[in-house]
């Protein structure tokens, strides 16, 4: 059985590759040059919750199923935690993760990339606050999807 410290050690490369995901997707909806890759940009969205989720699964020592349904994920997490997304935006969210990026897929717009752009923001925020810091450390990223401030550190 892993100790704590390996557990964590596993949780916080969840939680980097999830923050890899959300600085893509953050950075994409910013361009300022050529048009906007706005699948691209509700991928990477779907990919941040999708690892955050798991990350608490692997916090919780639960087994991570092999599987992009956010609404599957979350069906496992323990229930003492608070995660409140309405069915239909895990439906939305776990759209965004194969079919999509195919050709025949939906096309997707700013519209979408703004929509599921501030439905990772708030679950990515309810992961983060329930890992120890050694976890996330001083990692924040702040974005505002109606502006361009955006603020990194550590």
């Amino acid at each position: 059985m892993p100790t704590r410290k390996e557990i964590l050690m596993v949780v916080k490369e969840w939680v980097e590759k999830a923050e890899d995901d959300y600085r893509a997707a953050v950075h994409l909806l910013s361009m300022a040059d050529g048009p906007i890759p706005y699948s691209i940009v509700c991928f990477h969205a779907q990919q941040c919750v999708e690892k955050y989720l798991k990350a608490i699964l692997v916090d919780h020592s639960l087994h991570v199923p092999k599987t992009h349904d956010i609404e599957e994920i979350i069906r496992l997490l323990p229930a003492s935690l608070s995660f409140n997304p309405t069915a239909a935006q895990m439906r939305y969210l776990t759209s965004f993760a194969v079919d999509f990026r195919y050709p025949g897929g939906d096309v997707t717009g700013k519209v979408d990339a703004e929509e599921i752009m501030a439905i990772t923001g708030a679950l990515r925020a309810s992961a983060r606050a329930t890992f120890p810091a050694e976890v996330i450390g001083e990692q924040k990223v702040d974005v505002s999807t109606e502006g361009s401030d955006t603020t990194m550190a550590g």
